[in-house]
């Protein structure tokens, strides 16, 4: 899963001298919560959030008259407020690293560049999820279960074969160790239209001796 098939690419950006009620007006307008600031050759520069915009936009509690408030909104730029030299990742690196990276520094977006520094994209939190929903099937109406197995070849052979005999059409598998020698394993499977072909499905997969949680589940929204 490479960056570049989730990412967006209609990025909106700025230049270093883009007035902060520009950079404000654009985040509200777009309903976005960063903007990637680029240079006259589209290399990524800087950096700027929703929450840098706030910090830096004077406080209705202020004193200041209206217009003096809009003076210093249009003579701050993107360059005095930006974060420079921000965190990028390329577009043929895998979502999983851009991930690790969004979750250790806790961003909620990373600037996509190419070679140069170039912008070509932008991938978020938002993107990620989107991500999760498609690869696990959540919006597919079915069946859900878990297993517990132990962390050696064919362990899930017996889970593939009891599908298998209940002609069980498969959405998604994902799996993800514990500690020791075992991991869990989670199987979504499409609805089955016939409650005595369900029960003696999960009744066979609860003989494996290894199914932690079997039940059905509806889309989500």
């Amino acid at each position: 899963m490479l960056v570049e098939n989730w990412m967006a690419t209609n990025v909106i950006a700025v230049k270093p001298d883009t007035s902060l009620l520009k950079c404000r007006n654009l985040l509200k307008e777009h309903q976005i919560r960063r903007l990637p600031v680029v240079d006259d050759q589209n290399r990524v520069v800087g950096i700027i959030s929703d929450r840098d915009v706030k910090g830096a936009s004077p406080s209705k509690a202020t004193a200041l008259e209206v217009h003096e408030m809009q003076y210093l909104l249009a003579e701050l730029k993107a360059k005095d407020i930006m974060t420079a030299k921000p965190v990028t990742i390329k577009p043929w690196d895998s979502v999983e690293q851009a991930a690790i990276l969004m979750m250790d520094k806790r961003f909620g977006g990373l600037p996509v560049v190419a070679e140069d520094n170039k912008l070509v994209g932008i991938i978020t939190d938002q993107d990620i999820f989107k991500l999760l929903i498609n690869i696990t099937g959540a919006r597919v109406p079915g069946m859900q279960f878990a297993f517990e197995l132990p962390d050696t070849p064919g362990s899930m052979r017996v889970i593939f074969d009891t599908l298998r005999k209940h002609s069980a059409r498969i959405i998604s598998v994902l799996s993800y160790y514990l500690d020791g020698d075992k991991r869990q394993v989670y199987v979504r499977i499409r609805s089955v239209d016939d409650k005595a072909v369900e029960d003696a499905l999960v009744k066979d997969l609860e003989a494996t001796g290894t199914l932690l949680l079997a039940a059905p589940y509806d889309v989500a929204g």
